[in-house]
C-alpha cells in the first residue's frame, strides 16, 4: 500500500469515528500518522529533480518580504503597482499574472519587498492551478497579506485552509515546547504549564509516532493536538497576516457596515483602483514587520539621522554586526548607545544588548595587531 492509501486509509478511518471524550486519544493519533505521512510524501516530491521554476524562485531583497495572495481578479497586480511604482500586468481577466512579480515599497525609511502571486484557487494546496508552487513562495514571507474582494469576503476561509493545508499558520506563534532527545530513558514530561488540551499519555503517543522515544520534554504552554504535531513535523512556518478588503469604493457605508459582521479577522478596506487608503495600508504594513529604526554614529563622527538602519524588534547588537558586516562580529570589540535601551547616553554595552527603536549605535571594532 502506497502513501497516498495509507493517508485515504486513516482519514476513512476518522470520518467513521465518532468525536467524543473516549475517542480523543485515538483521533489525536490517527492525527499524527496523517501528518508524518504527509510529510514523507511531500519529501519524495521535492527529491525528484528536473523541476521548472518558470520564475517561482524570487530571490529575497530589501528588509523584508510581503506576498499577496488571493483568488484571481481581486486586484492584486493593481495594489502592488499603487505601493510599489511595479509594472505588474493588469487586466480585467482571471490569472493576468502568471509568474511572480517583485516590486519595492519604501516607507519611512525602510525598504519592503512586495511579491505580486498569481491567483489561487481551491484546492491549491493539493496542485491545482499551479497552486503548490504559488503558496510555497509565502513560506519565507514575513508578512502575508491575503486579498479579498468586497463582494466576496468569504473567500478568507479558501486562502487561510489552502495556506494551512501546506503548513503555513498564519497569525500564530510557534508551540512553546523544549524536546531534547535522548539516547536512554525514555519520554520524561516536564509541565510548567499544567495541560488540559490533551493527555500526557497522548503526548508521549504522538512523539513515538515519530520516532522520539527518548527525550526530555518542557511544556511551557497548554498544548493542542495540533500544536504538538506541527512541532514535531518540523515542516511548518509562521507568518503574520493582513487581511484586505479591495474594491470598497464600488459600495456603500451601510454595505462596509454589514461587511464587518461576516468578516472574523480585523481587515483594512482599501480602493486599489482609486488609491483610498493606501498609505493607511503602508503604515500597517511597516507596522505588522515591527521594524526599528537604529541611527549609526561612526567613531568620533557625527549621527546620520536621514538614513536609518531598519531592524527587528528586540534586535541585538549582534544581529545589527550580521547586517553591516559578515566579518563584523568577529571584530566587535564593544558599542556605545544612546536612547531608549540604556540608563544614560553613550552607554557601553556588549554584543547581547537588545536595541529599541530610534536608538543611535556606534560600534567599537577590535584593534588591529
Amino acid at each position: 500500500m502506497g502513501i497516498p492509501e495509507k493517508i485515504k486509509a486513516i482519514q476513512d478511518e476518522m470520518a467513521k469515528t465518532k468525536v467524543n471524550k473516549s475517542t480523543e486519544h485515538h483521533l489525536g493519533l490517527l492525527k499524527a500518522k496523517i501528518a508524518k505521512l504527509k510529510r514523507e510524501q511531500e519529501g519524495k516530491i521535492r527529491s525528484k529533480k528536473g523541476q521548472k521554476s518558470d520564475g517561482f524562485d524570487v530571490k529575497r531583497s530589501g528588509d523584508a518580504t510581503v506576498v499577496f495572495i488571493g483568488l484571481p481578479s481581486v486586484g492584486k497586480s493593481t495594489l502592488l503597482n499603487k505601493l510599489s511604482g511595479a509594472k505588474s500586468a493588469v487586466a480585467a481577466y482571471q490569472f493576468t499574472t502568471l509568474t511572480v512579480v517583485p516590486g519595492m515599497m519604501e516607507h519611512r525609511g525602510a525598504k519592503i519587498q512586495l511579491l505580486d502571486l498569481p491567483g489561487i484557487i481551491k484546492g491549491a494546496s493539493t496542485g491545482k492551478g499551479l497552486g503548490k508552487r504559488i503558496l510555497a513562495v509565502a513560506r519565507n514571507a514575513d508578512v502575508v497579506l491575503l486579498m479579498l474582494d468586497v463582494f466576496q469576503p468569504y473567500h478568507e476561509d479558501v486562502l487561510v485552509n489552502e495556506l494551512g493545508n501546506i503548513g503555513i499558520r498564519l497569525n500564530q506563534k510557534p508551540p512553546n515546547i523544549v524536546i531534547e532527545k535522548t539516547t536512554t530513558g525514555g519520554l520524561a514530561v516536564a509541565q510548567q504549564v499544567k495541560l488540559t488540551k490533551m493527555t500526557e499519555k497522548l503526548l508521549k503517543d504522538i512523539l513515538r509516532v515519530y520516532g522520539i522515544n527518548n527525550a526530555r520534554v518542557v511544556i511551557r504552554e497548554d498544548l493542542t493536538t495540533d500544536q504538538l504535531i506541527d512541532y514535531v513535523s518540523e515542516n511548518k512556518s509562521y507568518a503574520d497576516a493582513i487581511t484586505i478588503i479591495n474594491k470598497i469604493d464600488l459600495v456603500d457605508k451601510k454595505f462596509l457596515n454589514q461587511l464587518k459582521k461576516k468578516i472574523k479577522s480585523e481587515f483594512i478596506q482599501v480602493s486599489a483602483d482609486s488609491g483610498i487608503n493606501v498609505d493607511a495600508l503602508k503604515d500597517k504594513i511597516y507596522d505588522k514587520l515591527k521594524f526599528i529604526r537604529i541611527y549609526m554614529r561612526p567613531k568620533g563622527g557625527e549621527t546620520d539621522f536621514k538614513e536609518p538602519l531598519i531592524a527587528r524588534k528586540d534586535s541585538t547588537i549582534g544581529s545589527i554586526c550580521d547586517q553591516l558586516h559578515r566579518r563584523m562580529r568577529k571584530q566587535f570589540r564593544y558599542a556605545l548607545v544612546w536612547g531608549k535601551s540604556v540608563k544614560f547616553g553613550g552607554q557601553r554595552v556588549g554584543i547581547n544588548h537588545v536595541l529599541q527603536d530610534e536608538d543611535v549605535l556606534t560600534i567599537i571594532k577590535s584593534r588591529v595587531v
